[in-house]
């Protein structure tokens, strides 16, 4: 379907030089979507998709401990296609000791990104909208440390920006002047909320967060929360009831495609290719999600049962390996609290488990204040990380 430029092209200043800045016409599309049998089959696809994700998650022995890990990968993805260098075990060794091996300020960044989650999903719980007050509160967790402190936490910006390039006359997109970003967040409120229309949650999702995108509303964090809008639209309209979706592997595994088809939307008006390529990333990463919790679950059976040999410290080792489980990078001090073990008894069955069942490892190399991994659990967790 032939649209053509789906805003207009204003005049403003960056950098003290003149630039055209784009201004995104209001959602929903005009004229509506055409949802061809090809993709509406695509998204009925991705609706299987997650109506299995949805699933696995009530048939978990305990769905938050796979919640805490899972969510965490996430924040680690989406914050190195922002530029970090932060891994998972450093963000669980961070949480764990402060101490990460990587730059304080990316490891920090992604411990925020888990904060800003966590908060936007317990106010949709609490009855809260998707709304100005929501958005900025989760800009404000995002970027309370790190270097995102000096970046307008919970402001939008005041300034006009661009992307790509090193100059505003030769980017490759500039979003809205900093005057329009009202009107601009106002409209797209009213659209998220079903505001004149009900929209499909999960077209809505998608297309939401192409405009996020484009009004890129804050001088930073746009990208990690316009990711964050996603789950958070399908745990609000029930068809997630935790999380669990979550894109930053796949787009950043194809983001070459995925710019592209964000700039064809604002030049052409070809909502339907990144429809097409939003929903694939919605199946394949739910499937992927499916997959790793059937796994985690399948080591927990296999590494309890291989328990057995380590005799009357079996009990003790099974306290700890579900405190592993919630927590897959741990000190001794945090695997005594969450069993009510002694330190002298955690001590040892760590060591047993390390010797004689190769099912921890001591990542530290010191004798005092040791640190202890789950390794096979974080490599699952790392499988389609790439």
């Amino acid at each position: 379907m032939e649209r053509g430029l789906t805003g207009d092209y204003v005049d403003s200043i960056a950098g003290g030089m003149r630039c055209q800045a784009f201004l995104p016409d209001p959602l929903p599309p005009q004229p509506p979507l055409a949802l061809d049998s090809k993709l509406q089959n695509r998204i009925n696809k991705a609706m299987l998709a997650l109506g299995r994700l949805d699933a696995i998650s009530s048939l978990l022995p305990d769905a938050s401990l796979f919640l805490y890990s899972y969510v965490r990968k996430e924040a680690v993805m989406s914050s190195q296609i922002e530029g970090t260098q932060s891994s998972l075990s450093d963000l669980m060794l961070y949480e764990m000791s402060g101490m990460p091996g990587v730059p304080m300020d990316d490891v920090q960044e992604v411990s925020c990104y888990v904060n800003a989650l966590t908060l936007g999903v317990q106010r949709i719980r609490e009855g809260f909208p998707i709304s100005y007050r929501l958005i900025m509160e989760m800009h404000e967790a995002l970027m309370t440390s790190g270097r995102g402190i000096n970046r307008g936490p919970g402001e939008f910006r005041n300034n006009q920006v661009w992307l790509g390039g090193h100059r505003p006359d030769e980017a490759v997109f500039v979003p809205p002047p900093p005057q329009c970003l009202g009107t601009c967040w106002s409209a797209l409120e009213r659209f998220i909320n079903d505001i004149p229309e009900v929209t499909d949650p999960l077209i809505k999702a998608a297309l939401t967060h192409v405009q996020f995108e484009t009004i890129h509303p804050f001088m930073d964090g746009n990208g990690r929360l316009g990711r964050l809008l996603i789950p958070l639209i399908l745990v609000e309209a029930n068809i997630l009831n935790e999380p669990l979706l979550y894109l930053s592997v796949f787009f950043k595994k194809h983001r070459q495609v995925y710019y592209e088809r964000l700039q064809q939307v604002r030049v052409t008006g070809d909502w339907e290719s990144w429809l097409l390529f939003f929903v694939d990333a919605v199946a394949e990463t739910a499937a992927q999600a499916v997959t790793t919790a059937q796994r985690l679950n399948r080591l927990c059976e296999q590494d309890k049962a291989r328990l057995a040999v380590l005799g009357r410290q079996a009990g003790s080792a099974g306290l700890l390996l579900d405190a592993l489980f919630q927590q897959p990078i741990a000190n001794i001090s945090h695997l005594c609290q969450h069993t009510g073990l002694t330190p002298a008894t955690v001590g040892k069955v760590l060591t047993a488990m390390e010797t004689e069942l190769d099912l921890v490892n001591e990542i530290t190399g010191q004798k005092r204040n040791r640190v202890f991994a789950y390794r096979a659990y974080i490599d699952i967790l790392n499988h389609d990380s790439a």
